[in-house]
């Protein structure tokens, strides 16, 4: 096997060729879950952006459509959002599709930024750019000055549109009765959580508090240096908005890591998905070393889709994250392991029909190996888990990459509760019902996983667990690598 399909995701979603980062304009409409992405048609490192295109009717099974925007006079196509225009505030006719995105233009040392429109009246199949663009012309004041997030606020006959921008280390807010004329009406950072280096694809959203009948808004924010595992990371905030700005209430000091892992970025949220879910995907890599990935002809890939909802704790009001329940589509019959009441001693291991081997300074934890050596563990000691990758595989593309991240974890009545998906090129682990999330990319070598279990200092009981295998997700193209038009398969 070529290394180019040796680390192809089986059930994330990843290009059949070329470059891709940030997911751009999640909306569901008519059955479909609309995935754009940035995208760079004719390489594997980042140039200038497009906007790919993809869809799904599960958020398993993909179908890759042609590039839906195109570079024009006003620049590239930098990230952004979309919406159904339900009631065809902007004129663009009945349930039009909406995509709002930054136009990006260098101009030597300095670069212009604005936000402009394209829309669909075909399903989001074709797209036509609007003729007054941009809409939201640059500042000369602010060099960062991106990434639309655009929905619509209050009820259909008194409500408005919203579009949260990230500036620097602030967040925008504007107003819009048209998604054409916008507003500016509010603002927030100003020192609040990480400001250690700059915010990018904002995301704001309701949800319920669980067990109650209160609700929070959640502010997403992508920060670009200073994440907990290094490099760019995903934080969050959670408070008040008033359809004009959003109001935090935690302490200018308090920092929400929706991800401890290195590769979880530039998380976004679907427009009008069914049901009332608050279903999130994000960039599964890391710009401290996301250029030199070794992917072979294709470099990028999505998380898999996660339900989202906010949970009362001891430290306050905090995300709760579940990967969407993708085993009734993708697990194989028959197969499947329940392990229940397995006392490990202290020093030995649990190996469910596998082997593993290793020694480590955690208490006890999990540990993931591969034929040839390559080795993933995952340990629980003194309040922290810890995912070291540092012998997981091919590590020596960037020095940034090998290491040890770590997260800090509360035993729920002495009990750690894990649900980790392995493909072949990531691991995505949520601890304690979701209260915790660390996604990490790895490149190990061919060959079957296997998994152990062990304790170190002292006994620890297997509760209970289940073990699946899941069968490969397919994703067809409708058009050829770097083209509009044409036909492939992605294995």
């Amino acid at each position: 096997m070529t290394r180019n399909q040796l680390y192809r995701p089986q059930f994330h979603f990843s290009p059949t060729a070329h470059w891709i980062n940030d997911p751009n304009g999640l909306v569901y409409y008519q059955g479909e879950y609309h995935l754009f992405y940035q995208y760079h048609p004719d390489s594997t490192v980042w140039g200038p952006m497009h906007w790919g295109h993809a869809v799904s009717q599960d958020l398993v099974g993909w179908e890759e459509l042609p590039i839906a925007l195109h570079p024009d006079e006003h620049g590239t196509i930098f990230s952004g959002s979309a919406v159904v225009d339900w009631h065809n505030s902007a004129g663009f006719g009945a349930e039009a599709l909406v995509a709002i995105f930054t136009h990006h233009q260098d101009h030597g040392e300095t670069q212009v930024q604005s936000q402009s429109l394209a829309y669909s009246l075909d399903r989001g199949r074709t797209w036509t750019k609007y003729a007054g663009n941009p809409v939201l012309p640059p500042t000369n004041r602010m060099r960062d000055f991106r990434d639309p997030k655009v929905f619509w606020y209050g009820t259909p006959e008194q409500g408005h549109w919203v579009m949260a921008l990230a500036a620097g280390q602030l967040i925008l807010f504007y107003r819009s009765s048209n998604l054409i004329e916008w507003h500016a009406c509010g603002g927030f950072g100003f020192g609040y959580g990480s400001i250690e280096g700059v915010w990018e694809t904002p995301d704001l959203f309701e949800l319920p508090v669980e067990g109650t009948n209160e609700s929070r808004w959640v502010l997403l924010v992508g920060i670009n240096l200073g994440a907990p595992a290094g490099g760019s990371g995903q934080q969050y905030f959670v408070g008040h908005f008033d359809g004009e700005t959003f109001t935090s209430e935690n302490p200018k000091e308090t920092v929400l890591w929706a991800d401890y892992g290195a590769d979880f970025y530039a998380a976004q949220s679907w427009s009008d998905a069914p049901d009332g879910q608050r279903l999130l995907i994000a960039w599964m890599n890391n710009w401290a070393y996301a250029r030199q990935i070794p992917t072979g002809s294709w470099r990028g890939a999505m998380s898999l889709p996660r339900s989202l909802s906010l949970a009362r704790t001891d430290e306050g009001i905090r995300l709760r994250q579940q990967i969407i329940p993708i085993r009734p589509s993708l697990q194989q019959e028959g197969d499947g392991e329940r392990i229940s009441g397995v006392v490990i001693p202290a020093g030995g291991e649990y190996r469910p029909t596998m082997e593993a081997g290793g020694e480590e300074g955690s208490a006890f934890g999990v540990r993931l190996t591969w034929p040839g050596g390559s080795t993933v563990t995952i340990g629980y000691a003194n309040g922290t888990l810890a995912f070291d990758r540092t012998a997981s595989g091919v590590v020596d593309f960037n020095p940034a990459f090998p290491a040890v991240h770590s997260a800090p974890v509360a035993l729920n009545h002495g009990r750690l509760q894990l649900h980790m998906i392995v493909d072949h090129s990531s691991v995505e682990l949520l601890a304690q019902q979701g209260l915790l999330s660390m996604t990490e990319s790895i490149y190990p070598e061919e060959g079957a996983l296997q998994l152990s279990f062990f304790a170190n200092n002292a006994p620890v009981t297997l509760d209970h667990g289940e073990l699946h295998r899941l069968a490969p997700a397919r994703t067809i193209t409708t058009r050829s690598p770097g083209a509009d038009r044409g036909s492939a398969a992605q294995p």
